[in-house]
């Protein structure tokens, strides 16, 4: 059986700021936007699926979700990568996946 992964980015938008011919020393200058921290990711077990309609399916219903920035489903496995701007419940995990057609067995521990 062959591996199929699907993957959906959601678009972003990057603010830019605008540099002066000023050193910055005196405050006025451009000044680096502050480190943010990773996007949380989250492994989902999932049965049921056998077929790309499948993926298709499951990847439509989790995107779906506040904050889901990316889906990568492993059909092979039944794994299913989330990555998110905050953490998810697994409750709407679970409700995402069952309007797919679908079995959440769980979350599964990195």
């Amino acid at each position: 059986m062959s591996e199929t992964t699907v993957t959906v980015e959601s678009a972003t938008t990057a603010a830019t700021t605008e540099a002066s011919s000023c050193c910055g020393s005196c405050g006025t200058g451009a000044t680096a936007a502050p480190a943010t921290e990773s996007a949380p990711t989250s492994v989902f077990q999932v049965t049921g699926m056998t077929c790309g309609h499948c993926v298709s399916s499951v990847t439509a219903e989790l995107t779906k979700l506040d904050g889901v920035t990316d889906v990568a489903v492993d059909l092979a496995t039944g794994k299913v990568t989330v990555d998110s701007t905050r953490p998810l419940a697994d409750a709407d995990v679970a409700a995402a996946i069952d309007e797919a057609g679908y079995d959440l067995v769980g979350r599964v521990e990195g």
